[in-house]
């Protein structure tokens, strides 16, 4: 488990940096700047994902069911939550309907903070 938690961790990191570097770079040059910002909060929130699942891939105090509870709320909610808003910050510019979308975000952040609660108890 350890090696898929921080194997994650990882792609979300560098996936994290490298759109971040093209919401900095090349996305401002035609995204309108509230779709923009809303990118940035995708990408803020994957890091601050790669950054959690990198504790609870090194931290072996955890128990087995702590460690998979906080890997699979944060992975498939950071999944959900930022890709989301990733889809829904280029339907306007790709010229397509991915309002569907919208609802996914929140799911995807309820599943972060489940997550982060079983980091929480896992310290109890």
């Amino acid at each position: 488990m350890q090696t898929i938690v921080l194997t994650t961790a990882a792609i979300f990191g560098t996936l994290a940096i490298i759109l971040g570097a093209f919401g900095a770079h090349l996305f401002k040059k035609f995204l309108p700047e509230d779709k923009l910002q809303s990118f940035e909060v995708g990408v803020r929130y994957q890091m601050y994902a790669a950054l959690a699942l990198l504790t609870v891939g090194y931290n072996n105090d955890f128990s087995q069911s702590a460690q998979q509870w906080a890997f699979y709320g944060i992975a498939i909610g950071t999944v959900l939550f930022s890709c989301s808003i990733y889809g829904l910050s280029f339907a306007s510019y790709w010229k397509v309907n991915l309002r569907f979308l919208g609802p996914i975000t929140p799911l995807g952040g309820l599943l972060m903070i489940v997550g982060w609660v079983a980091l929480l108890v896992s310290f109890y």
